[in-house]
């Protein structure tokens, strides 16, 4: 029986609240920690106030096996990490000299000066496990209190993943009985989530090891298998069994697996099954870049009512009028070898009471399927939808053509 450990993570820095940089080493560290078994409860940002830091450390001590934090071990007053720790803690401050002198060779390897407030950087909790930085000038440390284990690090990116591998995770190893916890994502378009939510039944979604999960996406669902064992290998027997009960229920919808793309499957079955996209767009452009030209004709136009000229009888001058005119004209052409999308995103004025749209159509012979948005080309959302949505169409087109051939 494996060891439950459960951790929480806190970056600290003032900046990370303000909104001015992304805080991307708890989703690295969340990542690691998942791959050795040990769950992560929780993520904190705290700003850099030691009173608001050390009652973050003891909220977190209190709940989790493992805390690890990033940031505040710099040579500034506002690096506020060591002496919160050290309150959280009950402990004061210990200075190492041999800490200093590798501070002061390192500044000299970096032919650089090292000014006195450097010196910070040689005091950590007393009693703490030093963790020395190779890579930089801020060492990490770790502290045992009350049946938790605190790990400082710095936060600079290069720095903290250093430290991680090789120092914390032997730590770690040392003193826990670490499991594997292992994913696996089943990428599916053509299948709602509801749908796909009531074709794999209550009976796989509320297992408890491994767990089935969704993650809705636009025009996709994502199913994620995660199974927690003592091995990998274990993990991946567990897992197997699980994949091999979903693909019996929703086989024929599932695309790809973990790091596989809609579009670099699609771009396959494309190839394989000898057929191309004729794409015409107005608004975006750009569109199915991800494609590649080899699959793709593409015919762009940079508005609606450009679009518009080259089409007669037409009465429906929406963005769902015009994609539906478009679409019957190539359709009637014959094209038999290609897929038609149409994409129609046309803005509005501001003081006009019409709203702005786009719709996306896919066909090919007398199947069609489209989707409206309400919002028009200078949405931030629109490139995303419209692409993803469109691709897991085609996608799904080709595998009913296939399956009916």
């Amino acid at each position: 029986m494996t060891q439950t450990v459960n951790s929480e993570l806190i970056s600290v820095g003032t900046e990370l609240l303000l909104g001015e940089i992304t805080d991307t080493n708890s989703v690295f560290l969340a990542r690691f920690l998942r791959d050795y078994g040990i769950n992560v409860l929780y993520m904190t940002s705290v700003g850099d106030n030691r009173a608001r830091i050390a009652q973050t450390v003891r909220m977190a001590m209190a709940r989790s096996n493992i805390v690890i934090m990033c940031g505040g071990l710099g040579p500034t007053v506002d690096d506020m990490t060591r002496e919160a720790v050290a309150d959280a803690t009950d402990r004061g401050l210990e200075f190492h000299d041999y800490l200093y002198a590798q501070i002061a060779e390192r500044f000299r390897s970096f032919h650089a000066s090292m000014s006195q407030n450097n010196r910070r950087q040689a005091y950590v909790p007393a009693g703490a496990i030093v963790l020395e930085n190779a890579v930089g000038t801020a060492p990490g440390f770790a502290v045992e209190h009350n049946g938790s284990l605190v790990v400082a690090l710095p936060g600079v990116p290069r720095e903290m993943k250093f430290l991680m591998n090789g120092k914390v995770l032997p730590l770690l190893k040392s003193r826990y009985d670490l499991s594997v916890i292992l994913p696996r994502v089943l990428h599916t378009a053509g299948i709602g989530e509801s749908m796909l939510d009531e074709v794999i039944g209550s009976e796989l979604l509320e297992c408890e090891n491994p767990t089935v999960g969704l993650a809705a996406h636009n025009g996709q669902v994502d199913v994620r298998i995660t199974a927690k064992a003592a091995t990998r290998a274990a993990a991946e027997a567990m897992i197997e069994a699980v994949e091999t009960d979903l693909r019996q229920r929703i086989g024929r919808y599932v695309y790809g697996v973990d790091g596989e793309t809609l579009a670099g499957v699609l771009h396959k079955r494309l190839e394989q099954h000898r057929v191309g996209v004729s794409l015409v767009e107005c608004g975006i452009g750009g569109l199915l870049n991800e494609l590649g030209t080899d699959v793709v004709d593409r015919a762009a136009y940079p508005s609606a009512a450009a679009l518009i000229d080259g089409l007669s009888d037409l009465e429906d001058t929406s963005s769902r009028g015009v994609a539906e005119a478009v679409g019957r004209t190539l359709i009637g052409k014959g094209e038999n070898r290609a897929y038609v999308v149409v994409v129609t995103a046309e803005d509005v004025d501001e003081a006009s009471d019409q709203q702005p749209g786009t719709t996306v159509l896919v066909s090919y012979g007398e199947r069609t399927r489209s989707r409206s948005y309400g919002f028009g080309a200078r949405s931030e959302l629109i490139r995303n939808w419209v692409e993803t949505w469109s691709m897991a169409q085609l996608w799904w087109m080709i595998e009913e053509q296939a399956a009916h051939a």
